[in-house]
């Protein structure tokens, strides 16, 4: 198949690369130009500063210039073309509503290249964006009003979840393609013919509606049981004497009903889709005049989350955090990415910064070229005071206190590190719960603060 991927940021380049390893003729389109130049230099270090996915610039490294191109420009493809994915970003509005202005420049450009082809078999157009529901019908209009021949609709939603998004493009749970007619589903199978019939795979034929309804509702589940178990089980064992989180957890996801994913609690939820996604769901329904008190609860109950250990360790721990120098481990909203949008490490640093901190001395394994763009001294001159480190000991040495905002692994073993690096007393504030022997720490004199559990200190 000859298949067009309009957008390559973190879902269109792994769908792109992951499409043309499987055999399809792909062509990556991005109208960022410098984003197409460094993808065609093949380098690793080049791919990176865009998309950083374990596995993915292998594959670009393997594909490129064979079945898999990048462009700039549609109009030299546009004759035989089968499918064009639609992966282009829709950020919310302030009032929670999608901004589609980037989706519909992209199909419009794309609807008036289509009017004028030469070649006019069967082409669909596959929503991959998380489009608001109804959206398909949009594009359908828009079609419809350049007279576009021979097209289809369809919604194909991406479940990738960031730093796995290479193996659950090879692997995924499942294929959930929504379309009118049986003519576009036979090209869509064909597209994903590896998983048709799959043993351990749902391919899931629907309507564009449907489609475009299970990514919202499954990503409000997934954040919903994220903003459960830091809204219930987490103040739990932060006010109830002796209630021990990994217990707590283990006891009540023993029960094959309950899902152990989620059972983790920490400093909130981040990334490009949770936030936006609840914040469009709650904007659509209030729009059907339904309720959405379940929703609004979820998504304050996670954004509170971002920043409430730094309330806490003013009230429960006395901590003033003017003039103080804070080492602030983790800048990614989660680990395995150097994505920040939405991270929790936002909300920590603004906040930080808001409390009259004299220097944060910040680390990521990944993500620090990211945190550079975020935080612009140019934009704001408080980012001065933010320091970047080669490792998690260089980023404590000097400091006053310690804030845990990613889960990286390497944090995990970091008790030893702390130990040679700060002297008690000291104040570690774990919104990952990454330490695991605390109670040794405290024992030696240091203070201990995290999400499911109470202010721990000698």
């Amino acid at each position: 198949m000859k298949i067009v991927v309009a957008g390559t940021g973190f879902v269109g380049l792994p769908h792109a690369a992951v499409c043309s390893e499987y055999g399809h003729e792909v062509y990556a389109y991005d109208i960022d130009t410098k984003r197409i130049a460094a993808y065609k230099t093949a380098k690793r270090e080049e791919i990176e500063k865009y998309v950083n996915e374990p596995g993915l610039a292998s594959i670009i490294q393997e594909n490129i210039n064979r079945s898999l191109h990048f462009i700039d420009d549609l109009e030299p493809v546009i004759e035989g073309v089968d499918a064009f994915f639609l992966c282009l970003p829709t950020p919310p509005n302030r009032d929670g509503s999608s901004n589609l202005s980037y989706y519909f420049d992209a199909v419009n450009h794309l609807a008036k290249l289509l009017a004028k082809r030469a070649d006019q078999r069967r082409v669909v157009i596959i929503n991959k964006s998380t489009v608001p529901v109804g959206t398909g019908r949009q594009l359908e209009e828009v079609l419809k009003s350049h007279n576009v021949p021979n097209v289809g609709i369809a919604s194909n939603p991406e479940f990738l979840p960031e730093g796995n998004a290479v193996e659950k493009s090879r692997h995924p749970d499942r294929v959930v393609v929504g379309a009118d007619t049986e003519e576009d589903f036979r090209i869509l199978r064909r597209i994903y013919s590896q998983f048709i019939n799959h043993v351990r795979i749902a391919f899931i034929e629907t309507t564009p509606e449907t489609a475009e309804s299970i990514k919202y509702v499954a990503n409000t589940l997934l954040l919903t049981y994220i903003s459960f178990w830091n809204g219930v089980g987490g103040r739990l064992a932060e006010s109830v004497s002796n209630v021990r989180m990994e217990d707590l957890k283990r006891g009540v996801t023993a029960d094959t009903r309950i899902s152990k994913w989620g059972s983790f609690v920490s400093n909130g939820a981040g990334g490009s889709c949770f936030g936006k996604d609840i914040q469009s769901l709650i904007y659509q329904l209030k729009s059907r005049n339904q309720s959405t008190d379940l929703l609004e609860s979820v998504y304050e109950i996670n954004e509170y989350q971002k920043t409430y250990l730094i309330d806490r360790a003013a009230a429960e721990a006395g901590v003033k955090f003017n003039n103080k120098v804070v080492a602030l481990l983790g800048l990614a909203f989660k680990q395995r990415t150097n994505d920040m949008r939405d991270a929790s490490a936002l909300k920590v640093v603004e906040s930080l910064l808001g409390r009259g901190v004299k220097e944060i001395r910040a680390y990521d394994p990944m993500a620090e070229e990211e945190a550079k763009r975020f935080f612009n001294p140019e934009h704001n001159h408080l980012f001065e005071r933010i320091s970047y480190h080669p490792s998690a000991k260089a980023a404590l040495e000097g400091s006053d206190m310690l804030f845990i905002s990613t889960d990286w692994e390497e944090f995990r073993g970091l008790s030893s590190t702390i130990e040679s690096t700060v002297p008690a007393p000291y104040l570690i504030i774990d919104g990952r719960r990454m330490i695991p022997d605390y109670n040794e720490l405290v024992e030696r004199g240091y203070s201990y603060l995290a999400v499911g559990s109470p202010y721990l200190n000698k």
